[in-house]
C-alpha cells in the first residue's frame, strides 16, 4: 500500500512540474498598447465615436487615461499629456477588422476624416494581393490606422 502511494505520489509531483513548465513557456500575448496623446478628450471621441471601440474602466481615475478593448483581455490605452503632435510613418500603424471597409469609409464621410490607399492615393481603398480590402487613416495626433476586411 506505501508503494502504490508513494507511486501516486510520485505521478502527481512530476505531473504538477510538468504543468509548471509548460506554463512557464507559453508564448506571450498582447495585453495592451498605449498612445501618448495631445488632447484626450478629442483622441477618446475619434476612437469611441469613429473607430467605433468600447471604453473600459481604468484603475487611475485621474483624468488622464483612457481604455479601449480592443480584443479578448486586450487593451488600447490613450493617455494625456503629449507636447505636440508628431509625424508618424505609415509603416508603424494598428489595425482593426470590420466587416465591411465600404460601410466603415461611410462613418469616415460623415466625420470629415480623410483616408487613403497603401500607396497614398487619397479617398481610395487598397485590394491585397489575397484579397482583403484595406484604408489607412490618421488619428488626431498622427497615429496610422489600418482598417481591413480579413476573414481571419
Amino acid at each position: 500500500m506505501k508503494k502504490v502511494f508513494a507511486v501516486v505520489l510520485l505521478l502527481i509531483v512530476f505531473n504538477g512540474c510538468l504543468l509548471f513548465n509548460a506554463s512557464a513557456q507559453t508564448t506571450p500575448r498582447v495585453n495592451h498598447m498605449a498612445f501618448y496623446v495631445v488632447n484626450l478628450q478629442v483622441s477618446t471621441h475619434f476612437y469611441r465615436d469613429i473607430v467605433g471601440l468600447d471604453t473600459i474602466p481604468e484603475p487611475f481615475h485621474d483624468g488622464r487615461h483612457t481604455w479601449f478593448l480592443i480584443g479578448p483581455k486586450t487593451h488600447l490605452h490613450i493617455i494625456s499629456g503629449a507636447a505636440q503632435k508628431t509625424d508618424h510613418d505609415k509603416n508603424t500603424h494598428l489595425c482593426f477588422t470590420v466587416p465591411s471597409v465600404t460601410d466603415f469609409i461611410e462613418v469616415l464621410k460623415k466625420n470629415n476624416v480623410s483616408f487613403e490607399s497603401w500607396t497614398g492615393e487619397k479617398g481610395t481603398y487598397t485590394n491585397r494581393v489575397d484579397g482583403v480590402k484595406q484604408i489607412y487613416f490618421q488619428d488626431p495626433d498622427g497615429f496610422w490606422i489600418e482598417i481591413n476586411d480579413a476573414k481571419s
